[in-house]
């Protein structure tokens, strides 16, 4: 017999309920270089920090970038643009560098 309680209350999800497919593989059958990122962000949610790296090694540098733009909406760095730059191409580096890795083994 269900309570009003459960009725009111939506069933508890998680955030692997919302997980996106990729397009890419879906159509051609191999990764992109964003495959991973949901799951990692997942696993990090999760607490799982080691496992989230392993699947996909831009996720912090990728995380702080997001965090330095949104702090830059509310507080001037003297040296953003530079700043900004930067994290870009290392997270670029580094997705690169993951996905020729993944791709090869």
């Amino acid at each position: 017999m269900k309570t009003i309680l459960s009725i009111l209350i939506p069933i508890r999800t998680s955030v692997d309920d919302y997980m996106l497919p990729c397009i890419n593989k879906k159509l051609f059958g191999i990764d992109c270089m964003g495959c991973g990122f949901q799951r990692a962000f997942s696993l990090l949610l999760k607490g799982d920090f080691i496992a989230a790296f392993q699947m996909y090694p831009a996720i912090y540098t990728l995380l702080l970038l997001g965090l330095f733009l949104i702090a830059g909406l509310f507080v001037k760095f003297k040296y953003s643009e530079k700043i900004k730059i930067g994290l870009v191409i290392l997270n670029l580096l580094i997705i690169v560098v993951s996905y020729i890795i993944k791709i090869n083994q």
